[in-house]
């Protein structure tokens, strides 16, 4: 397997390096309170992002600029509020076209031959109980490491449900678990000072550790608690050496069995790929730390051939569609400049941004993301500033539902030539 290589677009790697070495990208009372430590109490509001800010990189003010009132955030899963998973809105925007769908009619805004690129990557119950000395906190489990060590965020508790950020560290810290076990803070991820991210290590596996105490990552705009199956999506499939996404890849959570079969018996393909995808910084919007991908060779050939089988266009032939902003960035982290997927995996740290553009997708499907997020400068990259901008407009005066529960947004291709008064994305 090769490891995506840098180029001027990607933000300075924060992850492992292959041999290990250097830096990379339950219930309160099951946790000891009496065991010293040092630590320091956290402050903060509770956490509300929505959709993790991952795959744009910074400063998506500029692009588009509208404020999301606090009724539009999607509180509960969609099955909670209807009739099931695929019970949500579908937004499509073609160039500056835009028109509006039941996400079950996805299938009539497809064609045969077009590739939907999955991520796999299984949701993890990432949040345990901890304690600093006699500070309560929330870890969230972020990224295994290559050495087996995990990146992981302490979190202050706060309203129903949410958590606020609190400072890092120090190394050193211990930081005591449910059940007896313990994990060490060793050193922060990137400069030390305000490091939200720290290497930390535990003497049993992580994975059973979440397994027996962990949750899912919850938002304070969410309801209540849900299952961790609310947070796994039809393609999740697990990892061999457990590791999985903190935070879910929530573009394919709308998909159920049956309208994968309905696309399927339409010509519709789906090429899987995987991106594990680390925890959000909800407060300050920062650009990704690097997460682990693996792009496999079948996935690239198909990807591949549907690309060549259109020639010179795109107005008939197969299309390659991104579910996710991390298929977005996992395919175009195994691309080359020539616009050739190969087989890849390791660490990537791409941002997508218009100035890079993007090599390989077509299209995307992805939910609405709040104006401070920096996925908005990756969709610019696909969709181009103004058809972006009509979108949303049109997602706000329609009163759909954001976050991660929330409505969905297809972004295709303008291929009308001659579209007068839209950007594209070439």
């Amino acid at each position: 397997m090769t490891t995506a290589a840098h180029s001027p677009d990607r933000v300075a790697p924060a992850a492992p390096n292959p041999d290990g070495t250097g830096t990379a990208a339950p219930s309160p009372d099951g946790v000891p309170a009496d065991v010293p430590g040092p630590g320091s109490a956290g402050a903060g509001a509770g956490r509300s992002g929505g959709a993790r800010p991952g795959a744009g990189g910074g400063g998506p003010g500029a692009t588009v600029a509208w404020r999301v009132p606090a009724a539009l955030s999607a509180r509960v899963p969609a099955e909670q509020r209807g009739s099931g998973r695929d019970d949500v809105r579908l937004l499509v925007s073609r160039g500056c076209a835009v028109s509006h769908h039941a996400f079950r009619e996805l299938p009539g805004q497809l064609r045969a031959g077009d590739v939907l690129v999955v991520n796999t990557s299984m949701t993890l119950p990432a949040a345990v109980n901890g304690r600093v000395g006699g500070e309560r906190v929330v870890v969230h489990f972020s990224t295994r490491g290559e050495d087996g060590r995990w990146a992981v965020e302490l979190r202050a508790p706060g309203g129903p449900g949410g958590t606020g950020p609190r400072p890092g560290g120090p190394a050193g810290a211990v930081v005591r678990l449910p059940g007896g076990r313990a994990l060490v803070l060793e050193e922060p991820l990137g400069p030390s000072a305000g490091a939200r991210l720290w290497w930390a290590r535990t003497p049993e596996p992580v994975p059973e550790l979440l397994r027996r105490y962990g949750r899912p990552i919850r938002y304070g705009y969410t309801e209540r608690d849900q299952p961790l199956s609310a947070y796994r999506t039809v393609f999740a499939a697990p990892s061999p050496d457990g590791s999985g996404s903190a935070e879910m890849p929530s573009a394919a959570r709308p998909f159920t069995a049956a309208l994968v079969a309905e696309l399927v018996r339409r010509g519709v393909l789906f090429a899987p790929l995987s991106l594990h995808t680390g925890v959000a910084s909800a407060e300050v919007h920062e650009p990704p730390y690097p997460e682990r991908f693996t792009v496999p060779a079948a996935t690239a050939w198909l990807v591949n051939a549907v690309r060549a089988a259109r020639g010179g266009g795109r107005a008939s032939g197969g299309r390659v569609i991104a579910v996710g902003t991390t298929a977005v960035r996992a395919l175009e982290s195994a691309a080359g400049d020539d616009g050739v997927v190969r087989p890849a995996g390791g660490w990537t740290d791409l941002v997508v941004t218009p100035r890079r553009g993007v090599r390989v997708v077509d299209g995307l499907l992805t939910g609405l993301h709040e104006p401070q997020a920096s996925h908005l400068l990756m969709l610019e990259a696909v969709a181009g500033r103004e058809a972006l901008r009509r979108g949303y407009e049109a997602a706000l005066r329609e009163r759909y539902l954001w976050h991660e529960f929330g409505d969905v947004h297809l972004i295709l291709p303008d291929e009308e030539r001659n579209a007068p008064n839209c950007s594209s994305n070439e």
